[in-house]
């Protein structure tokens, strides 16, 4: 029987993982393949660690140069993580001709044209389905499911940490920093959170997201990334009344301006299955034009859902590394001489639905002073919720559902409402998307 030969960089929660479901699913795996697919060496600094999970039965080694130089290996599976050592490694790996499975979204996010550009020089497969979504095979529905629509615009909620998060403050009515500890203490949030809640690691995940669905270079330093370390709970029990919820969203549209790559705090309306996706989970929404919107929804992060999708991917390279390039599914799901360098839009730019909160003085002719300036940069409202004053208060808040507009007349807009004597503080200003159409 035919067997493909891996090399393993990394044993720990994904490694592990993965190593677990090579073996205990093997025979399933050789079912649906055709061929035997075994772990002969692994790379980790923990040896004994590595030794304990492999049975003894490969070479451990924690020289994961040795792994991408063996010439024993077909295929050199990544999961070490980061974006230094690990660039050294795949091209390295690429060099010598291996293949190469990467869950690493920030290596491709940031590395991924110099590292798709060796790998077509070099005739060989990179695949990374787990680098977006965990388990969710977002990646074959994009590349290839897919594959017959001109896609629109894709949504998705991207990041469990921050998502648990929202959903802690939502359902138990408790603030961001009331939260961040109980997401650390369950292994949810790092010790230090920042790339989550600031959603970094969401912009990595919608760079390539993006540049699967349109056809364009990796361009995560172009995209807008808002976090949710400042979101209120006002705003989300505000945003419940109003018939919405708030979710961190990585968004990338196609307009005729350009390629919008976004990640913020966004109003949903909770009719839709994605604003009802709650703890850690992960869901994504793409919207094709034969097809309309489609939903993949599971589990994000996490030791097996993760090596679902590593596995998958090394199944792929299984039937199809005797395959021409031709054969082969694209990395970006478009032919290498047909990606186009489309402009990302500044988020200036970019046109959304908003909310609006301001706290102003409880007095006649305040909101009539908000409704112009709004009106005076053809802003429309399509909802206002104003609050009484609570006892002996003189300020009350004040919310407004906008329609489309562009954000730089937002910007302006806000900029002259701050200005009035009457509005204390500043503006709370979230985007809204419906997400179904």
């Amino acid at each position: 029987m035919k067997q493909l030969k891996v090399g393993l960089l990394g044993i720990g929660t994904v490694g592990g993982g993965t190593y677990t479901v090579l073996t205990r699913n093997a025979a399933e795996i050789t079912r649906r393949t055709g061929v035997a697919i075994n772990v002969v060496q692994v790379a980790d600094k923990n040896i004994d660690h590595a030794k304990v999970l492999t049975g003894g039965e490969v070479d451990v080694t924690n020289d994961a140069f040795a792994v991408v130089n063996n010439p024993n290996v077909d295929v050199v599976v990544e999961l070490i993580g980061g974006y230094t050592l690990s660039k050294d490694l795949v091209l390295k790996a690429i060099a010598n001709g291996k293949h190469v499975v990467t869950a690493n979204k920030a290596l491709l996010a940031l590395h991924g044209n110099e590292i798709f550009s060796a790998a077509q020089k070099a005739g060989v497969i990179v695949a990374f389905e787990a680098a977006v979504a965990g388990g969710i095979p977002i990646i074959k529905a994009l590349r290839e499911g897919l594959g017959a629509n001109k896609i629109e615009w894709v949504a998705g909620i991207i990041n469990g940490t921050t998502n648990f998060i929202l959903t802690e403050m939502r359902e138990k009515g408790l603030t961001y920093q009331d939260v961040i500890g109980e997401a650390q203490r369950l292994g949810y949030a790092e010790a230090d959170p920042t790339f989550d809640v600031e959603g970094i690691d969401a912009a990595h995940k919608l760079t390539i997201l993006s540049a699967i669905a349109f056809g364009i270079p990796m361009k995560f330093e172009q995209a807008y990334t808002e976090g949710i370390t400042k979101l209120a709970q006002a705003d989300i029990q505000y945003a419940e009344e109003l018939g919405y919820r708030i979710k961190l969203l990585g968004i990338t549209k196609r307009t005729d301006k350009g390629v919008e790559l976004r990640v913020h705090p966004t109003l949903i309306p909770e009719k839709r299955l994605v604003a009802n996706v709650n703890g850690a989970m992960n869901a994504v929404v793409v919207k094709g034009d034969a097809v309309g919107p489609t939903l993949y929804y599971g589990a994000g992060a996490g030791a097996e859902p993760t090596a679902s999708a590593v596995v998958a991917d090394l199944m792929d390279v299984a039937r199809l590394a005797n395959a021409s390039v031709e054969q082969r599914v694209p990395y970006l799901a478009f032919q290498p001489n047909s990606v186009i360098d489309l402009p990302i839009l500044p988020i200036s730019e970019v046109e959304s639905a908003y909310y609006l909160r301001l706290r102003a003085s409880d007095k006649p002719g305040v909101l009539a002073g908000v409704t112009k300036i709004l009106a005076d940069r053809n802003i429309s409202i399509d909802a206002l919720l104003q609050k009484e004053p609570d006892d002996n208060e003189t300020e009350a808040d004040i919310v407004i559902l906008t329609h489309v507009t562009i954000e730089k007349n937002m910007d302006a807009a806000i900029a002259s409402i701050e200005a009035l004597p009457a509005t204390v503080g500043k503006i709370t200003r979230i985007r809204m998307e419906e997400l179904g159409k």
